[in-house]
């Protein structure tokens, strides 16, 4: 098997120029975590996400097929609820085979509370727990994006786990499988520690399409199926673009690698999602979205994913007072000023790149020089950052680099909203 996932990674650069080929330095090797026991029916890569305000999705794979119930409560070991949902798995390159990949919705759920719970019922020997977001100030997100599974992504999840939070987001780029299927499995298990314990809300990246021209002709197939949001709760019709609420914040997560342009799918549901959006309830909007619309880093100009995306929606945005942009895809750190058509403007969005969870291409050191005024952070170092929103106004960023394995503060900021800015008028 390993032949064939090796010329399988040669096909990657003859077929498949989403993939990034030029050089970055400082790699670390990429980890392989096998199935840490041998029941074949026990729960394998659990994660969970939000769905609609009070409600958890459960998703786990098993090697074995299962009735995908979860059972959950309030004290460890007695499990007052169930609930059953779905499954489903995919074949790819007819050399690989997924596990059951089970996805089940529980709730509703009492906010900032703890549950316990078992993956395929009570006879499941393993019981995890999560904490469901408040319902009121501070929330707390972690943010870390093109995370792979190397050892500067273990590192990452490493301080994540110490620094207490709500909800991740992860603006794509999720395993690096690029193909090689198994390495899905071992991004799941690497996540599972955090990802079982609080909600995981991602978009995809150019890793996540795997299209390969009459030998897989389908986009996403791994990442739609392992990685569901909560799509159909927010109008939306597909898997690469959706909405979510935490208190006081509402959440737009955009597709990066799907259609953008007026008209498209992805565009009239931006459209229709700004439009519904009630500011007396989400006073904070934060969108995500993969390729960034401000980038001074040598990496990744000039790429229609970036540019196009932004001449078709950045004056969506602007209109409606977007808060902060998270993007990915540079492997790099940087924040800009409050931007709108490429100046300084008090009423456009904060801009963050956050590309640097560890990903095993290494990071984008180049920049360009002299430094745009507009940029007033940037770095190239692997890290993490987390956005506390402290309450309807004010927020306060905190970006932190890998030094050595050690996670240290480099950039904050406090952030106050556009809404609480009377010229800034929607």
């Amino acid at each position: 098997m390993v032949n064939v996932w090796g010329l399988v990674a040669i096909l990657l650069f003859v077929l498949a120029p989403n993939v990034s080929s030029y050089d970055r330095p400082g790699p670390r090797k990429n980890l392989v975590i096998h199935r840490s026991d041998d029941d074949d029916s026990s729960p394998d890569q659990v994660h969970i996400s939000l769905v609609g305000p009070d409600k958890m999705r459960i998703s786990w794979i098993t090697k074995l097929s299962i009735m995908p119930t979860v059972v959950y409560g309030m004290v460890s070991r007695k499990y007052e609820n169930s609930a059953n949902g779905t499954s489903s798995s995919y074949h790819y390159l007819k050399i690989y085979q997924s596990g059951q990949i089970n996805d089940v919705v529980i709730g509703p759920l009492k906010p900032n509370t703890v549950y316990y719970y078992k993956c395929g019922g009570t006879f499941s020997t393993q019981e995890f727990n999560f904490k469901t977001p408040p319902s009121q100030f501070p929330i707390k997100f972690a943010v870390a994006g093109d995370l792979g599974t190397t050892e500067w992504t273990k590192s990452t999840l490493d301080h994540l786990s110490k620094w207490e939070h709500d909800v991740f987001v992860l603006p794509g780029d999720l395993a690096y499988a690029d193909f090689m299927q198994p390495r899905w499995d071992t991004f799941g298990r690497l996540v599972q520690p955090l990802a079982s314990r609080r909600p995981w809300m991602v978009t995809q990246g150019n890793h996540e399409v795997e299209h390969i021209p009459l030998l897989h002709p389908e986009r996403f197939t791994a990442y739609n199926h392992r990685w569901r949001m909560p799509f159909e709760e927010s109008g939306s019709t597909s898997n690469l673009y959706y909405s979510f609420n935490v208190f006081g914040v509402h959440v737009i997560m955009l597709g990066s690698y799907t259609n953008f342009e007026p008209g498209s799918d992805q565009y009239q549901w931006l459209e229709k999602d700004l439009k519904s959006i009630n500011r007396k309830a989400t006073p904070w909007l934060m969108a995500v979205i993969h390729a960034p619309w401000y980038n001074t880093n040598e990496a990744h100009q000039g790429e229609k994913e970036s540019d196009d995306m932004k001449s078709s929606m950045e004056t969506l945005l602007y209109k409606a007072r977007i808060d902060v942009v998270f993007a990915g895809h540079v492997h790099a750190y940087e924040r800009f000023n409050r931007v709108y058509q490429d100046k300084f403007d008090k009423c456009g969005p904060v801009y963050i790149n956050i590309g640097d969870g560890g990903n095993e291409e290494g990071l984008a050191t180049e920049y360009k020089t002299p430094n745009p005024a507009i940029s007033l952070f940037r770095e190239a170092s692997f890290g993490h950052g987390q956005l506390v929103v402290m309450n309807a106004t004010h927020a306060h960023w905190d970006w932190q680099r890998n030094d050595d394995d050690v996670s240290v503060e480099k950039d904050s900021v406090w952030l106050t909203n556009l809404l609480a800015d009377s010229s800034c008028k929607i």
